[in-house]
């Protein structure tokens, strides 16, 4: 890419991040089509695409598959050693939450899914994918996958409820210890699907193991995040 061609990126980011941040475009809001951009700056649909790119790397934009581009609202704050569950999580910060149950199926471990549970033997796992949404915006796809003979009955519950209350309430486990791996990817066709993306578009993927009172592991998590919609704060306090 050129000189010129840079400045002009550069000027149409800075003229659309000056729209959003002073609310001229609101959050949510619906940016124009790449070709209504591109006659709307002069420029070509190329480098609109550019322009557009940055600005969701940035986090200040997102796309929804199919649909186009919307501002993306405000990001959550999420502190992985906070014991708050979801909902509490987000109405902390003013905002509602909601969970849908997806799907659940229960099969033999293997894979990613026996790594993360450290198994050195073929031993039977639930997954429960969970879809879940802030204020309206499906932001978050969720793998659960538990130790079967750990947690006898447990799909007749309430699966879109918190997880770890159930474990305290039903089966007397606390979750004393988690670990976790924060990794930037690309969204697999299933997750994709689940939150309006195209196959391979940015996601951020948290694995979360978590060990009971006694140390033994119990479950892994497999957490997908829009990236523009959470932003990851430490707090050994929280």
């Amino acid at each position: 890419m050129g000189t010129h061609a840079n400045t002009q990126l550069g000027k149409i980011k800075t003229i659309l991040r000056q729209q959003m941040q002073s609310r001229l475009i609101s959050q949510r809001q619906k940016l124009p089509s790449e070709r209504e951009l591109s006659e709307l700056f002069a420029t070509t649909r190329i480098t609109i695409k550019d322009v557009l790119v940055s600005l969701e790397t940035e986090g200040l934009i997102y796309r929804e598959e199919r649909r186009g581009w919307y501002v993306s609202p405000d990001r959550i704050c999420y502190n992985p050693l906070s014991r708050s569950h979801f909902h509490h999580m987000i109405s902390e910060q003013h905002r509602s939450a909601e969970t849908r149950l997806l799907n659940i199926r229960t099969e033999v471990a293997v894979g990613d899914y026996a790594k993360a549970l450290d198994l050195q033997e073929m031993v039977q796992i639930h997954v429960i994918e969970r879809l879940r949404y802030i204020d309206g915006r499906a932001v978050l796809f969720v793998e659960n996958c538990l130790k079967a003979a750990l947690f006898p009955h447990i799909l007749a519950e309430d699966l879109t409820l918190s997880l770890t209350r159930l474990y305290r309430e039903k089966y007397g486990y606390e979750t004393q210890r988690s670990r976790f791996d924060v990794i930037p990817t690309a969204a697999p066709a299933h997750v994709a699907k689940a939150l309006n993306l195209a196959e391979g578009q940015p996601v951020m993927k948290i694995c979360r193991v978590n060990y009971k009172q006694d140390g033994e592991l119990i479950d892994c998590e497999f957490e997908y995040w829009r990236p523009d919609a959470v932003m990851i704060q430490i707090d050994s306090g929280g």
